[in-house]
Parts: structure tokens; C-alpha cells; sequence
């Protein structure tokens, strides 16, 4: 029996506040892991002792390691195949007032693309819109990756 997938917890797994970590997704388990950087240093440290580990990072680190050495789990989509500044590129674009797209267009470009953006569809009161869009494109992608390795989801 092949296990179905939550396609949100796969969405919410890939849209990490960290550009360091990764998620991980074992497909006959339907486990999601999310490795730190901190989770990452641990496993390759030879000389970690982990009875001086805190409870909670000693029983987390069996699944880490397993997330990183065993095969069975697949890196989800990182921010190089997400790609959101086309995303938030595509959103300019989509919207319908001219001098509104072109605002848009403009906080994309140049340093601190990001945060530009993010201050232009605040202060245009279209942040419902960009979560919305931003959400069905992420969802987009984890669809796409999903249906790559025939992996079934809800």
C-alpha cells in the first residue's frame, strides 16, 4: 500500500524561515524531517558525545541521520527550484492596475528586492492577494516535485 502525502505539510515543510535547513520526506513513510544547520554540524561531528546532548536534540538526531544517510528520504524543493522572486515577479505581473504593477516591478529589483516587495503589497493593502498567490505557487511546486517521484498526496 502506498502512503498518500499531505500536500500542506509538504507545502509548510518547504517554506522554511531558514535558508540553511532543509526538509526532508521519506516517501514510504510519509516522515517529514526538517534538518538545521545546528541538526547538520551534530551528525558530522565525529567527536559529539550526545549523552551531553539535551533530551530533545538526542532523540531527534536518530531521524537527522536517517533524514542525511540512509537513502530512504528525498530533499524537498529548495529556494533555488521555489524560486520566489519569480514568484513575486509573476504577481506584479498579474496584477490588473498599471501604476500597481509597475510599483511592484520596480520593489523586485535592485538591492533588498525582498523587503521592497514585501513593503509595497503592504502598503498597497494587497497582502491577503500576495499570501494567496504566493501559497497556490508553493503548493504548485510541491504538486510538480510530488507527481516527479510518483509520490501520491491529498
Amino acid at each position: 500500500m502506498n502512503v498518500v502525502v499531505s500536500l500542506k505539510n509538504v507545502v509548510d515543510a518547504m517554506d522554511l524561515p531558514n535558508n540553511e535547513w532543509t526538509s526532508y520526506l521519506n516517501p514510504k513513510t510519509g516522515e517529514i524531517v526538517t534538518v538545521t544547520d545546528e541538526d547538520r554540524q551534530l551528525v558530522e561531528d565525529e567527536d559529539l558525545d550526545e549523552h551531553e546532548l539535551p533530551d530533545w536534540q538526542r532523540e531527534s538526531l536518530p531521524k537527522v541521520r536517517a533524514a542525511l544517510e540512509s537513502g530512504d528520504f528525498l530533499a524537498l524543493p529548495d529556494k533555488f527550484e521555489i524560486h520566489e522572486w519569480a514568484i513575486m515577479e509573476r504577481f506584479s505581473n498579474s496584477q490588473a492596475r498599471a501604476a500597481r504593477r509597475d510599483e511592484l516591478l520596480d520593489a523586485i529589483h535592485g538591492a533588498g528586492a525582498f523587503r521592497s516587495f514585501r513593503s509595497a503589497v503592504r502598503r498597497l493593502g494587497i497582502e491577503d492577494d500576495w499570501f494567496r498567490f504566493r501559497q497556490t505557487a508553493f503548493e504548485d511546486v510541491a504538486k510538480d516535485w510530488l507527481e516527479a517521484h510518483d509520490i501520491s498526496f491529498r
